[in-house]
């Protein structure tokens, strides 16, 4: 299968943002990487995106990133498409990190603003024409106000539509209003992909109009969010309520361990790690839980574990 075969538009499912296992001394955990990537393709996912903000890709060198485009596309071997993040301050990286992913056979490339300047939404425009115009894969607009500081205003993101190597944004601004404001004035382009960052959202935005969701969630169970994705695109209200309450549950007991900005991310890992798919070790400046955090994960994933394996979804 061809890149642009696995690419369809507008790109469907559940594409989980993917963490990045490493090893304590930084270097990446090839065998963790291998069964994350089965875990997710066996849980059924419609893609993998790596390099995002739960990928820690701005804590990795550089180095560790083009390994990782290169590690993950070989072990996905075509099944289904993974999209890079080349998000930097540096239009230079992000072309050098969009090289890789074109020469490792990913199918698309997703970029969040440049998070240094604060740029206006002339400057911003400016550069995403210049970026999508400089590659040879197509571009997904990645909007992240919180961690980037500049907001990918709905007028901005409807004028790069017109470009034809911008194929859909990633909104992770937790904006209702924004997201459905972006799905009404983009109605006219149906191959245009939306999809949602947060979790607890991705079922409303998907009854909604949306085309679905990358969700952090996904990497410790991606069968419990794709059959909510699939559930709200087929309407069945019944089963949304009911999976919908369980996303609730794990974002409300497991994601605010530690009470950290960064609880979410360090609970995947240590879930991960208690699962036996990879270690839970972050890139500075995270770090992991320590001990006492983690023994405060673990019955939070067992009874989620014991919960799921009654509905056959893990």
């Amino acid at each position: 299968m061809t890149r642009n075969e696995q690419l369809k538009q507008p790109l469907t499912g559940i594409i989980p943002p993917m963490v990045t296992p490493l090893l304590e001394d930084m270097r990446l955990d090839l065998e963790g990487l291998t069964k994350l990537v089965e875990h997710l393709i066996a849980g059924g996912v419609s893609g993998l995106f790596i390099l995002g903000s739960s990928g820690e890709s701005t804590s990795l060198s550089y180095a560790i990133r083009h390994q990782l485009i290169k590690e993950t596309c070989r072990r996905v071997a075509g099944r289904l498409p993974v999209l890079v993040g080349i998000t930097d301050t540096a239009l230079a990286e992000s072309l050098s990190l969009a090289e890789t992913a074109q020469a490792s056979g990913a199918s698309a490339v997703v970029a969040a603003p440049p998070y240094y300047f604060n740029l206006n939404q002339k400057e911003l425009f400016n550069y995403y024409e210049k970026l999508a115009g400089s590659l040879t894969l197509p571009l997904f607009l990645y909007n992240m106000p919180g961690l980037c500081k500049v907001h990918i205003e709905v007028s901005t993101a409807i004028r790069l539509s017109e470009h034809p190597n911008i194929i859909g944004l990633k909104d992770s601004s937790a904006n209702s209003v924004y997201f459905q404001s972006l799905y009404q004035s983009l109605r006219g382009k149906p191959d245009f992909t939306l999809l949602v960052g947060p979790e607890e959202a991705m079922a409303e935005s998907v009854l909604m109009g949306g085309h679905g969701g990358v969700s952090g969630g996904a990497n410790m169970f991606p069968k419990l969010f794709v059959k909510l994705y699939e559930a709200a695109a087929q309407k069945d209200f019944a089963t949304v309520a009911d999976l919908q309450a369980i996303v609730m549950q794990i974002s409300n007991s497991l994601y605010g361990v530690g009470m950290y900005s960064s609880s979410y991310l360090k609970s995947i890992k240590a879930a991960l790690s208690l699962m036996n798919i990879c270690q839970s070790h972050m890139a500075p400046p995270l770090a992991a839980f320590d001990a006492a955090e983690t023994k405060h994960v673990t019955p939070i994933i067992e009874q989620f574990k014991l919960t799921l394996e009654k509905r056959g979804l893990l």
